[in-house]
């Protein structure tokens, strides 16, 4: 993070800010005095850059065509010429050079395009050439005002670089950086390809209330928020799980949700307490069935938004169980050393400091975040958890006191996890006094019990298998990027103190 800056230079440069605001702003009068409406209600008909750039790729130097286009977009650069201007026009999908003569134009129109400031959004209408220099370029027919910009953009287009700035304005993050672009079309592209996926294999996108009467579905602390008019305190949820799986028991069969999960946690470059989570559940299948799906599923995606990193999302991928993982990494066997105490001291034999003060399965999970997580570089499944750790999964059919659970690795982190669900109603209330026996001895995090969702169980509910799988991290790793901050358009940050955000 770039350092803060003085309250001398802060204040120099909201000076000038303020004086380049007035500027464009006399320009608005200007404008409004002249008849020109700068803030029109639409603007219709205009295509994206690309798409004439596609058209024209293979146009030769000096080349002209009577192919007429509609672009829209913001001025990011110009150059003028006596009475021809050059600008270049910038949308979504691309940057074009704009060529405008004021023998097309005529005197007044030529004039007012250019003395129109950079960031101003502007449409206009021409034909396609390529100039004798090579570069393709649209010849200047007509135009029009579609947004005069008050703020000039950042960095005169050059790059927007102060990662703080980045993140806490986004907007102008992706104003300057075409980078930050086509990062988040990628994110939109990734999430647009998992529906398709899941949608063609016959499951329902469903939704289910964010907030909620009692947390659960996942081992997290909550945000906590007061209805007025029903008196009463609700949750952020922490996960989807219970709801949906009431909805397989109603008969749904194949249900997933694709939204926000809140989480009232620590902030590191892999976890933001806003965050966006895919879960599903398909009736009559178990772990084994999810870890297949999510192979093909990832593969699919990978292969839709044009994935070029080095991970190979082939299945199959690497599997292997927790106490094999955390025995290669660490030199721990944690299911030989089934309580808190025996698990601190054999870690200190092998020169690793454990919080005695913490439970079991919360030094388990230490010892997988911090020695397994990171090592694990290509797709692979941890599998097979202590009961203890997961709540929710159906006991290991050949391991007494393991768990049918998967968590899926990639890039040095956890990005999914998933169930043979537990579908035994006097087995998961069991399951809820331990978790309020983990509540007394200090586990904050510790799963609330249920009686809803227990009542729903008792319905019957089908063998099932669950997933959850995080959409910010599952970007992270198509996009080769390594903070969460970087795939989420507005993460959460500390206050800043020249503002009010």
């Amino acid at each position: 993070m770039a350092d803060e800056p003085s309250a001398d230079s802060r204040a120099a440069h909201e000076r000038a800010t303020e004086g380049a605001v007035a500027d464009r702003r006399a320009k608005l009068d200007r404008l409004r005095a002249a008849g020109v409406e700068p803030f029109p209600h639409q603007y219709r008909g205009t295509i994206p850059i690309a798409r004439v750039q596609a058209a024209h790729g293979e146009l030769g130097a000096g080349a002209e065509t009577e192919d007429s286009y509609r672009l829209a977009g913001r001025l990011a650069a110009r150059r003028g010429h006596g009475r021809a201007a050059f600008l270049d026009l910038v949308d979504r999908s691309g940057r074009l050079q704009l060529h405008a003569r004021e023998d097309v134009l005529g005197h007044e129109s030529f004039a007012r395009l250019s003395s129109l400031d950079l960031g101003d959004l502007i449409g206009v209408d021409g034909s396609a050439f390529r100039s004798r220099r090579g570069e393709l370029s649209l010849r200047v027919e007509g135009w029009t005002l579609l947004a005069k910009s008050l703020r000039a953009p950042p960095e005169k287009f050059h790059g927007l670089e102060d990662t703080e700035t980045r993140y806490r304005r986004r907007e102008l993050d992706l104003i300057a950086n075409v980078e930050s672009r086509e990062l988040f079309i990628l994110r939109s592209r990734v999430v647009s390809a998992i529906r398709r996926w899941l949608d063609e294999r016959g499951f329902l996108e469903v939704e289910t209330p964010v907030l909620q009467p009692l947390y659960g579905g996942a081992l997290a602390r909550p945000f906590t928020t007061h209805h007025n008019a029903l008196d009463r305190d609700l949750y952020l949820r922490i996960a989807t799980e219970l709801y949906l799986k009431r909805l397989i028991v109603g008969g749904l069969e194949r249900v997933y949700e694709l939204g926000k999960d809140f989480r009232n946690e620590g902030i590191s470059h892999k976890h933001n307490p806003e965050f966006t989570m895919l879960e599903w559940y398909e009736a009559y299948a178990d772990y084994g069935d999810e870890a297949r799906q999510l192979e093909q599923l990832v593969a699919f995606v990978a292969e839709q938004v044009g994935y070029q990193g080095e991970l190979d999302f082939s299945p199959p991928w690497r599997r292997l169980t927790l106490r094999e993982a955390i025995s290669d990494a660490a030199g721990v066997d944690v299911m030989a050393a089934r309580e808190a105490p025996e698990l601190v001291s054999a870690a200190a034999e092998r020169g690793i400091d454990l919080d005695p003060s913490q439970t079991w399965p919360q030094l388990v999970d230490e010892l997988l975040s911090k020695h397994v997580e990171p090592t694990l570089v290509q797709p692979t499944f941890v599998l097979d958890y202590p009961r203890e750790l997961s709540p929710f999964a159906k006991d290991h059919r050949s391991e007494p006191g393991l768990v049918e659970r998967f968590e899926c690795f990639a890039a040095g982190m956890e990005f999914a996890n998933a169930f043979s669900e537990l579908n035994d109603p006097d087995e998961q209330r069991a399951r809820f006094e331990d978790q309020r026996s983990l509540a007394a001895a200090g586990d904050v995090e510790a799963q609330p019990y249920d009686e809803d969702f227990v009542r729903a169980l008792e319905h019957g509910m089908p063998p099932t298998g669950g997933i959850g799988v995080g959409i910010d991290r599952l970007v992270m790793i198509l996009s080769s990027r390594t903070s969460i901050r970087e795939v989420v358009l507005f993460p959460a940050l500390r206050s800043d103190p020249g503002t009010s955000v």
